[in-house]
Parts: structure tokens; C-alpha cells; sequence
């Protein structure tokens, strides 16, 4: 995987539930897990922007609901350091993906971090704004 230019705060843990922010027919999804999370023993294993995260699907449409999902981070409320200046966002929200690192959905509502562009360059071509 790429590494990434910013320096991300893991600011988003198992539990945690996120805003899906494509059309792919969730709304609402937990994070269950994060993949490649380097923890400590007892710790949460905590992911940020451009990680990808193990979700349930909580809310959406009734065929997808309780299905276990791959996404991507693309925005948290935890700050994170570009240079000197700190970005964060409104809320935390993902796109979900498959194996390969594809969107499942066809477009993204709101706007992603420049953070996964540099890992995901799928995604951030559907998506309606970078910042």
C-alpha cells in the first residue's frame, strides 16, 4: 500500500459508525475492523483516512443490511497535519469497496480527503470534490 504525504491520526475505532457516503444502498455502517491495524495488546484497533475498514452494514436498503462489507476511509472528525496546517472534517464518513480496491457504487455525494487519492484513485474519480 502507498504511503501517504499527510500525517493521519487514527481517529476512528471498531464501533465506531460511519456516515456511507456512495450509492451503493447503505446509510449507516460499524466498523468492526481495520485492516493492517498494528495495535497493542487490549488496545482498539483504530484506523484514519485512506485505511481500509471491515463494516456491517446497519441502515440502507434491505438486501445489503447485516452484510459484511470492505471501505475506505475518506473523512474524520479527528484533525490531521498537512504541512502546518490541520484539516478535519464534519464528520466521519466511507466509501465502500471491494477486494481490488473498486467502488461498489457508482458515485460519491459528498466530498473525499486528497489523502486517498494518492492509494485510491478510483474512488476520488467519482467523487464530487477534493479537499
Amino acid at each position: 500500500m502507498k504511503g501517504l504525504t499527510a500525517r493521519v491520526t487514527r481517529g476512528v475505532t471498531t464501533a465506531t459508525r460511519l456516515v456511507c457516503d456512495d450509492n451503493s444502498g447503505a446509510k449507516i455502517v460499524e466498523v468492526i475492523g481495520v485492516l493492517g491495524a498494528m495495535s497493542r495488546l487490549r488496545r482498539y484497533p483504530a484506523g484514519g483516512i485512506g485505511n481500509i475498514i471491515i463494516v456491517s452494514v446497519k441502515k440502507g436498503k434491505p438486501e445489503i443490511v447485516k452484510k459484511i462489507e470492505r471501505a475506505v476511509i475518506v473523512r474524520q472528525r479527528k484533525e490531521i497535519r498537512r504541512g502546518k496546517e490541520r484539516v478535519k472534517f464534519e464528520d466521519n464518513a466511507c466509501v465502500l469497496i471491494d477486494e481490488a480496491g473498486l467502488p461498489k457504487g457508482t458515485e460519491i455525494k459528498g466530498c473525499v480527503a486528497r489523502e486517498v487519492a494518492e492509494r485510491f484513485p478510483k474512488v476520488v474519480a467519482i467523487a464530487a470534490a477534493v479537499v
